[in-house]
């Protein structure tokens, strides 16, 4: 038996000072549609996900609260979990940094490096950040008047001693890796930006520990230290796959296929975790993606901003739960999959919001899907009868089902999925229902049942491919569409091959959904 070609990725982990928000919940989403796309194409994945804990905000906020830091760290971790399970992300470990076993193999980890000889003790001098938690270069504090690029907020003149990261010394061999794996950062604009920053700026050694912090991970070979929280965070992408402590399950998914990140944190992903791996003697990962943000009706979201849409009563718009808990979390995956290019920078509108989902889910895909269960159940007694043997003919004249699918599939690969979903959409499904509307098997019941029951036929298998293709999505929808109907392969066994083509189906193809009155439940009910 063929073993399963492997698929290890991961995301960002995630600084539990506050509740997911809707940018963080962006990137899951389009990480999420990979893995399970991956799982449909036969691939053993391995999905890794987590929070950020130790840090010196996540403590702060714990003492804020009166709250034990563990004990903070680990009910947020909860909430966390809470939203992303909401959204069907189909992760398959959660990492908390704080958790003993992720030390204990972070210590190892550094030891390594350590005795490798590209850690060293010094003292250090800069403007820090506490929001970022890093140092400031001078100039960045010039082009920024003195404030963070990130959070506006002062820059902290700060000296300390430390033990640096010798990160200098792989200056040149990253910049040969990039000009080799010329797809190891993606999109290409990111990789432009990385690549100029280096040819420009120069690499330098990095800080990378703390000094008089009891919360967090002391250094094994000066406890004095703890490590600065950018160098633990990013082991988590191989403590959480037995880093340390079960070496087959490590060589089994190491190195990962691609990390899903921000584009604000490409530099310490791009540049810092291969040098690390490099130092340790292990692996870069084959692909970093850096995804772009989501802004609030042409604004980036801010404290001021927040206030605003709070006084206006849309600030619900900006948690993950209340969309879910208002619309559903279908209709949250659908619409910032598809309006919000992956690549770049994405906008939530409310009324875009709504007439994505009326537009597109109501109006196209459930009306096709009721109509096409209604009219059948009503006149066919449920059953497309006389189906034996018989082929399908395209609902949509003249499409490639092939060469469409292979589009689709392509989109998704590279994590283009705003234009996989406008290709499902505009492409296939709207033709479809023009299809419908050009044929009305409604009216040919009554005129000529052999040729209704040729286009309600045909249609359906338009459902089938749809729900194939979307199922990566809107896992929940897609199911319900595909099996309101006895098509022959299991839908945990479907995969993008079954979608290209046009098979004979089965003597007794029918609609097996429970309806209620001739009718079935709404799959996405018109919002206003």
């Amino acid at each position: 038996m063929t073993a399963k070609p492997r698929w290890f990725q991961t995301t960002a982990i995630d600084y539990p000072n506050s509740r997911p928000h809707i940018g963080t919940a962006f990137e899951k989403l389009g990480a999420d549609v990979q893995a399970r796309y991956r799982r449909m194409e036969g691939y053993d994945v391995f999905f890794l996900m987590g929070n950020d804990e130790n840090t010196v905000k996540v403590s702060k906020r714990a003492a804020d609260l009166g709250q034990d830091t563990q004990a903070y760290c680990d009910d947020m971790a909860r909430q966390f979990r809470e939203v992303w399970d909401a959204l069907d992300i189909s992760y398959d470990t959660f990492v908390q940094t704080s958790h003993a076993r992720h030390k204990e193999c972070c210590r190892k980890f550094v030891q390594k490096v350590y005795d490798a000889g590209y850690i060293y003790k010094g003292s250090y001098e800069g403007w820090y950040c506490d929001g970022c938690e890093e140092f400031k270069s001078d100039k960045q504090y010039d082009e920024n008047k003195g404030l963070c690029p990130n959070h506006k907020t002062p820059l902290i003149r700060r000296s300390e001693p430390c033990y640096f990261f010798a990160l200098s010394k792989f200056q040149d061999r990253l910049l040969k890796y990039y000009e080799e794996n010329p797809d190891f950062i993606q999109p290409a604009t990111r990789r432009n930006e990385i690549v100029s920053l280096i040819q420009t700026d120069g690499l330098y050694d990095v800080n990378i520990s703390r000094a008089g912090e009891q919360w967090g991970i002391h250094i094994p070979f000066d406890p004095e230290f703890t490590l600065y929280v950018w160098f633990d965070a990013l082991l988590t992408y191989i403590t959480g796959i037995g880093y340390g402590d079960d070496e087959a399950t490590f060589r089994k998914y190491w190195p990962a296929d691609v990390h899903f990140i921000g584009k604000d944190i490409t530099r310490f992903h791009c540049a810092l975790w291969p040098a690390m791996l490099w130092a340790a003697g292990e692996e870069p990962p084959r692909k970093v993606f850096g995804h772009g943000f989501v802004n609030f009706d042409g604004d980036k979201i801010s404290k001021s901003r927040l206030e605003e849409l709070k006084k206006k009563g849309l600030d619900y718009l900006l948690e993950p739960m209340e969309i879910i808990r208002k619309f559903s979390a279908e209709a949250f995956r659908y619409y910032f999959l598809r309006e919000c290019p992956y690549p770049s920078d994405g906008e939530l509108s409310p009324d875009r919001f709504i007439d994505v989902y009326n537009s597109e889910l109501a109006n196209n895909l459930g009306n096709l899907f009721s109509r096409e269960m209604t009219i059948t159940w009503k006149n066919l007694g449920g059953v497309f009868t006389d189906t034996a043997g018989k082929v399908p003919e395209p609902a949509v004249p003249g499409l490639d089902l092939a060469a469409f699918v292979a589009t689709v599939r392509g989109h998704v690969e590279a994590c283009r999925y705003n234009q996989a979903l406008q290709a499902i959409i505009q492409d296939f499904l709207t033709p479809t229902n023009q299809y419908l509307e050009a044929n009305a098997p409604w009216k040919l019941v009554k005129t000529d049942l052999e040729a209704a029951k040729r286009v309600l036929f045909n249609a359906v298998q338009s459902l089938r491919v749809a729900s194939i293709l979307l199922k990566p999505f809107i896992p929940k929808s897609a199911e319900v569409i595909y099996t309101s109907f006895n098509f022959p392969k299991p839908w945990a066994d479907v995969c993008y091959a079954d979608a290209a083509e046009l098979k004979a189906q089965p003597d007794d193809l029918r609609v097996t959904a429970t309806l209620v009155d001739g009718r079935p439940t709404p799959l996405f009910p018109r919002i206003g």
